[in-house]
């Protein structure tokens, strides 16, 4: 068995399996807390435009898909948004890419210093995307499945007029296809990336695959996920099919075919990629660079692939 990236979220069998998020407050309009207020008896917080800051990593897709939403629904101003740096040292996400390595307006140069600010014991790893409340310093969430749901269910008050809707009413099918792209690709890449033993990796490769046959089929008379209307369910899997030639293809070794190898899904994913608020919210540098760096168990020289040209996005 090869060592492990991520030691403690390895499993003995040499399987990936990624950490819960320890911060699963919510910003809810149902909050019983008066503006100004921390959270309520059932961990709401209250909403309010300005108060709160989403910490990001351009490279991540999991923190993508919550700066794609966030413009998506024209929230701009009423969360403001921190990305960090790339490349992460011992102490984890910086904020090297500010003035003086800190944060303007948390006033910090780690985020896990809010993140032990709101737990002292905290030794899990530190995570985007992030909700931070600039009142206190304090980590409201780091549940980046509920974040991109609430900001589409609990920021309405400060939605665009012509915001989509991203949550149909009914939403049965879409969250039944949010988990099978969650298991077998979202995370399925790094189950494959980060496996340290064949079987384990094998396994992943052949379900992140079969699930990859089954969207170009879904895919072959339609336009979104779902149909006519861009969802949630796109903005999920986008993050994913955005990094997969210029990422998970060589560094996760998810390699029986390239998404360009995909009639219905390249499409679709430069469909998407040209709309506002996805390819000009994607920067290539920034991924290649976190990856093919701070994976210096899977790349230890540190190396940085030139390719691929990211202009066949636009064709």
């Amino acid at each position: 068995m090869t060592r492990a990236q991520f030691a403690q979220e390895t499993s003995s069998a040499g399987e990936w399996k990624r950490q819960g998020n320890r911060f699963t407050g919510r910003i809810s309009r149902d909050s019983a807390s008066a503006p100004g207020d921390g959270p309520d008896g059932e961990g709401r917080w209250p909403v309010e435009a300005g108060r709160y800051r989403l910490v990001v990593s351009l490279a991540c897709p999991w923190a993508h898909r919550s700066v794609i939403v966030r413009r998506l629904l024209g929230l701009e101003d009423a969360i403001s948004l921190a990305v960090v740096d790339p490349i992460r040292d011992e102490r984890g996400w910086r904020f090297t890419l500010d003035l003086d390595g800190r944060d303007p307006v948390l006033g910090i140069e780690y985020l896990s210093e809010a993140y032990l600010r709101t737990d002292p014991a905290y030794d899990g790893r530190v995570t985007v995307p992030a909700i931070v409340d600039t009142r206190s310093g304090e980590v409201v969430t780091n549940d980046y499945p509920q974040i991109t749901l609430d900001l589409s269910t609990e920021w309405v008050d400060f939605h665009r007029k012509d915001a989509p809707r991203l949550i149909p009413a009914e939403r049965a099918e879409m969250d039944a296809l949010i988990d099978d792209i969650y298991q077998d690709v979202n995370n399925g890449v790094y189950r494959c990336g980060f496996a340290t033993s064949q079987e384990a990796y094998e396994a992943a490769y052949d379900a992140l695959f079969a699930r990859l046959d089954v969207l170009e089929n879904r895919l072959a008379h339609r336009e979104y996920l779902l149909g006519d209307t861009l969802r949630e369910v796109d903005v999920r899997l986008f993050t994913t099919l955005v990094r997969f030639d210029a990422v998970y293809h060589g560094h996760f070794k998810c390699n029986r075919q390239k998404l360009t190898e995909y009639p219905n899904l390249w499409a679709y994913a430069r469909r998407l990629y040209q709309l506002p608020g996805f390819g000009d919210t994607v920067d290539f540098d920034q991924i290649k660079r976190h990856y093919y760096v701070t994976h210096d168990n899977i790349n230890p020289t540190g190396i940085v692939p030139k390719g691929p040209d990211p202009r066949v996005w636009l064709s």
